[in-house]
């Protein structure tokens, strides 16, 4: 296929790898408490930039998921604590701002060499920055530049791409240029990615204690704004209660937003003072990166995510005087 996908983007990334990469020690950060594009991200571009006459590795504050780690693969793949610095430099994948990486990692990479990311939020804090914020996931713009370039994609690097996909767009379901990605997606399977696999393992192993925590989160949901806005709530006693762990609350905050009539669903997880929040809105127009903004958090128009030290009811209020102001503007 002659098609480019992201012309310019793909240039800014061989000139990385030719420039400054090529012949390194190369560590590929992704963010905290990993999701399906950030660990498929990391595995995609570490693969890549090895055949590319690069040292990489993927690092990352967290371990990836029980149903995200069998898609490492063979990909050299470390967590923090196991990690070696020895003359590594960084880029990252996925991550909005260098925070994301964690304190560790952004205190031993102050300056990465490349950003690879589609938040809109994103900061621009490497020294090479490739942000398509109109784009799904990072492993779309990542499939993309890979295409363009006629760079080699494996059969594990496909599937990892497929999934960083799958999982960002709600198995296809959010706003999206799906003809890019469509096609982008069908030549990956092409390579070797398998969608059988990468449903039966995201979506068909469910811990029995996650459903228990799933439980605690409906209980806990209220509607507001008429309807408009629903919240749940995870707490510190629900983990031990359950013997679910947070790796059990990816994709939770989605059931929020399914419900009829509701517009932004939210997820709020309390640790004894110190909150975690996950919004999801039908659609762009509400901004919710905006609203997370308000509170040290960031990510995308129609998903993003928080965290803040604050009581749980203040920040409740708070919160929700900010997603109904959003709702007056969008009407």
């Amino acid at each position: 296929m002659n098609t480019q996908y992201f012309p310019e983007a793909s240039a800014i990334l061989r000139h990385a790898i030719d420039n400054h990469l090529k012949g390194q020690k190369v560590a590929v950060l992704g963010h905290r408490r990993p999701d399906g594009d950030c660990i498929g991200s990391q595995v995609a571009l570490s693969r890549v930039l090895l055949q590319n006459g690069v040292d990489a590795i993927a690092v990352n504050p967290d371990p990836a998921t029980r149903v995200l780690e069998p898609f490492i693969g063979d990909t050299p793949f470390s967590a923090f604590q196991d990690f070696s610095h020895n003359g590594h430099v960084a880029v990252t994948t996925d991550c909005a701002d260098l925070s994301r990486v964690g304190p560790d990692l952004s205190a031993l990479f102050p300056e990465p060499i490349l950003n690879i990311d589609h938040h809109i939020s994103n900061t621009r804090f490497a020294s090479e920055n490739i942000v398509l914020d109109d784009t799904c996931a990072t492993a779309e713009i990542l499939a993309g530049m890979f295409f363009d370039l006629g760079l080699e994609v494996d059969a594990v690097t496909a599937q990892a791409l497929y999934i960083g996909i799958a999982t960002d767009t709600g198995q296809y379901c959010y706003p999206a240029d799906y003809q890019r990605l469509f096609e982008l997606s069908g030549r990956l399977v092409k390579c070797g990615a398998s969608p059988v696999d990468a449903a039966t393992n995201l979506y068909e192993q469910e811990s029995f204690a996650r459903i228990k925590l799933l439980q605690k989160f409906f209980d806990s949901m209220t509607l507001e704004a008429g309807g408009k806005i629903c919240i749940g709530t995870i707490s510190e006693t629900d983990y031990d209660e359950t013997g679910a762990t947070t790796e059990d609350l990816e994709g939770v905050v989605d059931y929020a937003r399914s419900i009829e009539g509701v517009e932004i669903g939210v997820l709020i997880e309390d640790r004894g003072g110190r909150i975690k929040g996950s919004l999801r809105g039908k659609g762009m127009k509400y901004r919710l990166d905006q609203v997370a903004a308000k509170f040290n958090g960031g990510g995308h128009a129609a998903a993003a995510g928080l965290n803040v030290e604050m009581e749980h009811d203040t920040f409740r209020t708070e919160l929700l005087a900010e997603l109904k102001a959003r709702l007056l503007a969008a009407e």
